[in-house]
């Protein structure tokens, strides 16, 4: 399995396999960047059909990650990890990640821990009894998932607003893809505001809520990219924007919490060219980073503050874009480079 010259590789620092046969953990940590600080990034659980696609993942992710951070403020650089496993069906969960907590603390601080899709704060907590290199712990800045969600909402207004001249979501058709943990959180704000909802999940148990709490229509996964919808949120796992999803959309917004929304770079030219505004994932979804930063000295005021500005970031990104003519994806690239290389 090839790494320096994997497609995804993006001159990582560190690519960490780790394995621990008593308690069945494989798992994988990328250290991207840290040029602005210690890298910083969230641990998914998947249960990922081979090892190749979990490294794409993890490269892809924690390349994300230093981006995300960047174009947050923050002093962090970015890392992320995957645990191969099926975080439906682990019974060895407290030993699988005092594992991972141990190869964690063998950085030595390089990467810091935090909860992502598939694992919970109570994964991160068992991992802080190996580790003091992990973040989002209960009694400090704890489940940054509802600040996921704060921040996706606030940048979906900001989307409405540039894209549609909007202010309100009221009457608006939203359609989210993925209604698991922020995905939930982020329907409620949308529907307290007026939005039309309509979302899929491959979870029942996710749909019923949703559909119970906010009276959102439910769709097959499948379908879930033709609905006549003013904004298409993905909030699931990356790549959904492809060759295939794209000449689908009817959407004139792309703006959701998943990370590496776009199959490839070259899309978001094709939804340039279709008129279809795209929020950079990675400033989008920072919400819960941001929280995670003020860890130390806890302030949910502070947290909340920071995380508003999103919204005014993302605007600065779409204005530019106009501007020079470029994508979205570029502009908000471009951006986060600068600042990567200015802290070098």
């Amino acid at each position: 399995m090839a790494v320096f010259n994997h497609p995804s590789f993006d001159e990582h620092e560190q690519v960490v396999f780790c394995h621990d046969k008593a308690s069945g953990l494989k798992a994988i940590i990328a250290v991207h960047n840290t040029n602005l600080g210690p890298a910083f990034g969230g641990t998914r659980m998947w249960n990922y059909a081979s090892d190749e696609e979990a490294l794409n993942d993890v490269l892809r992710l924690s390349k994300g990650m230093t981006y995300k951070n960047a174009m947050a403020g923050l002093t962090m650089g970015g890392g992320k990890s995957v645990i191969i496993a099926d975080p439906k069906n682990t019974p060895n969960r407290e030993a699988l990640f005092t594992a991972f907590g141990r190869f964690v603390n063998s950085l030595g601080g390089r990467y810091v821990a935090a909860e992502d899709v598939g694992t919970t704060p109570a994964d991160i907590k068992i991992a802080s009894s190996q580790t003091p290199f992990v973040a989002g712990l209960e009694g400090k800045s704890g489940d940054p998932s509802p600040f996921t969600a704060l921040g996706t909402y606030l940048g979906i207004k900001a989307a409405v607003k540039h894209q549609l001249g909007r202010d309100s979501l009221s009457g608006l058709r939203i359609a989210v893809q993925g209604v698991g943990h922020v995905g939930y959180y982020l329907c409620q704000h949308l529907h307290r505001e007026g939005a039309k909802l309509i979302v899929t999940d491959i979870h029942q148990p996710n749909l019923e809520r949703v559909a119970n709490d906010v009276g959102a229509t439910v769709v097959a996964p499948q379908d879930i990219y033709a609905q006549d919808v003013d904004v298409y949120a993905p909030c699931a796992l990356g790549a959904t924007i492809n060759d295939v999803t794209l000449p689908q959309l009817k959407a004139k917004i792309i703006a959701g919490c998943a990370n590496n929304q776009l199959a490839e770079m070259r899309h978001a030219q094709e939804l340039q060219q279709r008129g279809i505004l795209y929020a950079p994932d990675y400033v989008i979804n920072a919400g819960g980073i941001i929280n995670v930063s003020f860890e130390n000295q806890y302030d949910t005021q502070q947290s909340t503050a920071k995380v508003e500005q999103i919204y005014d970031t993302l605007l600065s990104v779409f204005s530019q874009a106009d501007a020079q003519s470029r994508t979205t994806a570029d502009v908000a690239d471009e951006m986060a480079r600068a600042l990567i290389n200015r802290a070098k």
